[in-house]
């Protein structure tokens, strides 16, 4: 009887052993769920280019540095922060090299990137101009695109980050890259409702042209800097150039002074070119023509209820 319950009693100890265990299974669950990720990761990176840019500002403003460089230097300090903290946090985080931030390719990437954005936005404005919705009324000194610049780059590197790196990249992990495509599209063309002169419709065209252009571009290269080279020279060659609205507000600095009039399926109306049939349709061609060849290098991933399950039994034998 004595060997009897000195078995049990020993028995009865097991569950508390394994019990730290289980608790430390399930807050690595919880902290690996990809809702919890996407949270922290978006949390992370928007109070970090907060306190930046919010303590730029309040230096620089002290300062006799002209009002548009000021805001280059902000501009320049917002991005950084947004990649940095974007950076160490998800090589802590996931314990891996951020290879979406390589610079191996930073080169090709880059040029690529730009004069996508430029030619995209170029080929915008030709329509316009051929509509005869586009006059070219004079030119500006270059130094006017410093605006433009400032606007182009913090707005690339930020929402691309948001976007992009965190948004979709984790998505996809799970729901595989369509799925991902869709959510993480959607969301960055309704966020944009949050802008002046926005609608329903501007919303879908964001959502359509530019969530999927970036996102299969980010696809195609499996690197940030492409969609963000992408993003940056659309912003900045649509306000700093061309002289147009950008998502609903206006430059009051461009290299062209301009007069646009016309149809509002043709010029966007207030919300700008961006809300055109022709942007809509030139960005959704240029996103397929990104999938089409991010599946020929087999870069698209499925959902993981499609994903090739691993015998474990096997695999130990």
């Amino acid at each position: 009887m004595q060997k009897r319950r000195n078995c049990i009693s020993v028995n009865s100890e097991i569950p508390k052993n394994i019990t730290p265990m289980e608790n430390k299974s399930k807050i690595n669950r919880f902290s690996n769920f990809p809702l919890t990720k996407i949270f922290i990761g978006l949390v992370a990176v928007v109070v970090a280019t907060g306190a930046i840019q919010a303590g730029a500002q309040a230096i620089l403003k002290y300062t006799s540095i002209n009002e548009d460089f000021q805001n280059l230097t902000v501009a320049i300090l917002t991005a950084t922060a947004a990649m940095v903290t974007y950076y160490f946090l998800f090589r802590f985080y996931e314990k891996r090299k951020i290879d979406e931030l390589s610079t191996s390719h930073f080169l090709s990437n880059s040029v690529t990137g730009f004069f996508t954005g430029f030619l995209f936005l170029s080929v915008v404005i030709l329509v316009m101009y051929l509509g005869k919705s586009y006059t070219i009324l004079s030119f500006n000194p270059v130094s006017f695109l410093i605006p433009a610049l400032a606007i182009g780059i913090s707005s690339a590197a930020f929402e691309e980050i948001l976007f992009r790196g965190i948004i979709f990249r984790i998505t996809e992990e799970k729901l595989g890259s369509v799925w991902a495509l869709i959510i993480s599209s959607s969301f960055f063309g309704f966020a944009h409702l949050a802008n002046e002169n926005s609608t329903i419709f501007s919303a879908v065209a964001i959502t359509i042209e530019a969530g999927l252009f970036l996102g299969a571009a980010y696809i195609y290269s499996r690197n940030l800097w492409l969609p963000i080279f992408i993003h940056f020279a659309w912003n900045f060659s649509e306000g700093g150039i061309y002289g147009a609205i950008i998502s609903g507000s206006g430059l009051e600095k461009s290299l062209i002074n301009n007069k646009i009039s016309g149809p509002e399926l043709l010029t966007g109306g207030a919300f700008g070119p961006e809300n055109s049939l022709q942007s809509v349709i030139l960005g959704l061609l240029i996103g397929i023509l990104f999938l089409w060849m991010a599946n020929n290098k087999n870069n698209l991933v499925k959902p993981y209820w499609k994903q090739p399950k691993i015998d474990i039994s096997k695999s130990e034998t």
